[in-house]
């Protein structure tokens, strides 16, 4: 196999500047491109087809689930590993059933997340021993027939759309943002309202939260 091609998403510049130290010393390994948002993460990953995208979980604009998904569906073969500091089985098997190859914790010994990248670029999986647990325990957990959580019901553009409303942005805003019109924006809105049968932004942005469409911290 040649040189591994790393791209890194994190929102943190200095989280991706220590594993990008750790990354360019690893023999057969190299990192393209750095992203601190899903956004920016999707575009690269279409654009330069690296091996594998070391994902954050919860990032501005588009968080790490969404941008697995839209990479598994428009960049075939680029390969995705979580890298989260949750351990919640929400975002674990939200990442996984997005088409992430692997998740780790980022309190994982670099030496791990070597071995995560070049059984993933090997075309296997890979998940530390504490979020197999979780990702087992979760689907035991799934009775079967019961109803999917009501996040399930929207569709990609509308958690999209409601990240960024979590997010503060006006409808003006994510109209220019997403290069739709603002009466497009609206209808989002009031059609995820309908679903969820939430009647404020306030309850919707609790919503998201909650869901880890959006991170609350800083």
């Amino acid at each position: 196999m040649g040189t591994i091609r790393v791209l890194l998403a994190d929102d943190h510049k200095i989280i991706r500047d220590g594993l990008r130290t750790l990354i360019d010393r690893e023999a057969g390994m190299e990192v393209v491109a750095e992203a601190e948002n899903g956004r920016k993460t999707v575009r690269l990953a279409q654009k330069l087809r690296p091996s594998v995208v070391v994902m954050d979980v919860t990032m501005p604009d588009m968080n790490g689930i969404d941008a697995t998904r839209k990479i598994a569906e428009e960049a075939s073969g680029v390969r995705v590993i979580g890298l989260s500091m949750h351990s919640d089985r929400r975002y674990i098997l939200g990442m996984l059933e997005a088409g992430a190859s692997g998740y780790l914790l980022k309190d994982c010994a670099f030496e791990e997340l070597a071995a995560a990248i070049r059984n993933v670029a090997a075309g296997n999986t890979y998940l530390s021993p504490k979020i197999a647990e979780v990702v087992v325990k979760g689907y035991l957990d799934r009775t079967p027939g019961s109803p999917p959580g009501p996040g399930s019901s929207l569709t990609p553009r509308e958690r999209e759309v409601l990240q960024l409303l979590a997010e503060g942005m006006a409808a003006k805003e994510i109209a220019a943002h997403l290069n739709v019109s603002v009466k497009t924006v609206e209808t989002h809105r009031r059609n995820m309202m309908e679903k969820l049968n939430m009647h404020s932004i306030a309850e919707l942005t609790k919503y998201a939260v909650r869901e880890g469409l959006v991170s609350i911290e800083g």
